[in-house]
């Protein structure tokens, strides 16, 4: 019953996603297959096979070990501030945020010696070939698995003069199906991390299917190169390391703020709902609403 349920979801997603496509007849269909599958062949062999199992437990040793690396920057600055509540320390802008400043100076460091590059030109070339995607666009969703949203589009930012509105529609939502590196660290002391992590690449996966039937791309063979040259103006490491901290910093900047300023505007909206119906908010009218698609 389990997988009647899955499949008739896959379809209704489809089905959703073909009734807002802006180019039905441009549909890539034989990526969208090609891309199930993936996602059928990574989970049976992440959950099924030992090999599996020591690739995830690796990756899991990675995560957690560059987030401490970060969280020993974020505790020089920030260490010692009090919290408003001592029985959980935990600060979401300090424990979360402020590990973006250092994944993309990584990233820009990564740029200036030329590995993200030759990523966005291999890795992309490779995935683009499988799916049939162009190579900006799946790059970017590689890429995205490990860095997340905000990061990953720091990687891409010399490439944006290559990228038309449907372009730009896929590399959104390839990067918000992801999470921040440090996020994934958070959710794995709560979750088992086999299926954090096997639920990384099975949402990119997701996020292309569904924007490439939203936005079908429509690329030519020039606009389809990516250009790996000058991507980093930084003439030294320590500079580029400078760019990528300050690139970081603006980025969980505009994270705080708009988080704080949604988070309220929630509120808002849930206290005019309460004062109409007593007992009641906006998530609890959603939930009854949504409820039926939800199983």
């Amino acid at each position: 019953m389990d997988i009647i349920l899955g499949l008739i979801a896959i379809v209704a997603v489809i089905g959703l996603a073909m009734l807002m496509s802006s180019n039905r007849n441009g549909i890539p269909f034989k990526g969208i297959g090609i891309m199930i599958l993936l996602q059928l062949l990574i989970t049976w062999f992440m959950f099924n096979t030992e090999i599996g199992r020591i690739i995830i437990e690796s990756i899991a040793v990675v995560f957690e070990k560059l987030i401490e690396f970060g969280r020993e920057g974020v505790e020089f600055v920030v260490g010692g501030i009090a919290m408003t509540n001592p029985d959980d320390p935990n600060v979401f802008f300090f424990d979360v945020l402020l590990i973006i400043i250092f994944f993309a100076t990584i990233l820009s460091v990564l740029t200036y010696l030329k590995v993200l590059p030759l990523l966005i030109k291999y890795v992309g070339g490779a995935l683009s070939k499988i799916t049939g995607l162009p190579k900006i666009e799946s790059f970017n969703a590689v890429n995205s698995m490990f860095f997340g949203q905000s990061e990953a589009l720091i990687a891409i930012k010399s490439q944006f003069h290559r990228i038309t509105e449907n372009r730009l529609y896929i590399v959104s939502a390839s990067a918000m199906g992801s999470v921040s590196a440090s996020i994934i660290g958070a959710y794995m002391t709560m979750i088992p991390a086999e299926y954090v992590l096997v639920a990384i690449p099975l949402n990119m996966f997701s996020a292309l299917i569904v924007a490439s039937i939203i936005a079908p791309p429509d690329v030519s063979d020039e606009d389809d190169d990516v250009d790996v040259n000058e991507v980093s103006g930084a003439k030294s490491i320590f500079e580029a390391m400078a760019n990528g901290a300050m690139d970081g910093g603006k980025i969980a900047l505009i994270v705080a703020t708009m988080l704080i300023a949604f988070l309220a505007s929630l509120e808002l909206v849930n206290f005019i709902v309460s004062a109409i119906i007593p007992g009641q908010t906006l998530e609890s009218i959603l939930g009854i609403i949504l409820v039926p698609i939800t199983f």
